[in-house]
């Protein structure tokens, strides 16, 4: 049966794919695979991966891209500081280039929260409703600077839970479906979309077990 969910809320929840549904998807990809059947036996089934739903991730998500985890963490901890837990839209919106300089964010960065900020306010961006389609889900977040279609993905994955995301530009992703493939090089984006068709609806489940199987080398 496919599973089927409605947009989620952007109001910090935890939606996410559920271990239920992750291990319903992967059984019904192992049913019609017998590659994926030898690996899900290997490795087992992967953990949720759960992040709350709204604009704090996406804050958190601009704040996280090509810094260290430390470095993303200090940042945020001086915007909680400043701000306050919430960091409200307005607020930081509020907040003058110094204010941000002195919480770690550069230029570029300061234009990419204030770019999420602004679509936030405005409600240009409504979190609570993003479009039913995943396409129109992810035109609506890129939308925001900072965003491109594979962090628009994670967040419709990991926040809304939705179950048919696949996210293939990720370099793990498309280095474990080659090894799941039995392919002699990574493929491209477009053959590791390719090859996932026929998991429909269940693409989210095979992008969280290929991460799952990404670390070892023996499938």
């Amino acid at each position: 049966m496919a599973i089927v969910r409605c947009a989620a809320k952007g109001t910090g929840q935890n939606v996410g794919l559920k271990i239920a549904e992750i291990r319903e998807g992967l059984d019904a990809i192992a049913a019609r695979n017998p590659r994926w059947a030898q690996a899900l036996e290997t490795h087992g089934y992967p953990e949720e991966r759960i992040r709350p739903t709204g604009y704090r991730t996406l804050l958190r998500t601009i704040l996280g891209q090509q810094v260290s985890v430390a470095s993303a963490d200090s940042v945020w901890n001086k915007l909680t500081a400043h701000l306050g837990q919430d960091i409200p839209p307005a607020a930081l919106l509020a907040s003058g280039f110094d204010e941000l300089r002195a919480c770690g964010l550069s230029r570029q960065k300061q234009g990419y929260v204030r770019s999420l900020c602004e679509l936030v306010e405005s409600g240009e961006l409504d979190l609570d409703s993003l479009p039913q389609d995943d396409e129109d889900a992810i035109a609506q977040l890129t939308r925001i600077k900072g965003i491109g279609r594979w962090s628009a993905e994670i967040y419709l994955l990991f926040a809304e839970g939705r179950p048919d995301i696949w996210p293939a530009g990720d370099l793990a992703v498309q280095i474990a479906v080659g090894r799941l493939a039995d392919l002699p090089e990574r493929p491209s984006e477009k053959e590791t979309r390719a090859i996932a068709e026929p998991w429909r609806p269940y693409r989210g489940a095979a992008a969280i077990f290929a991460w799952h199987t990404y670390n070892s080398a023996t499938l």
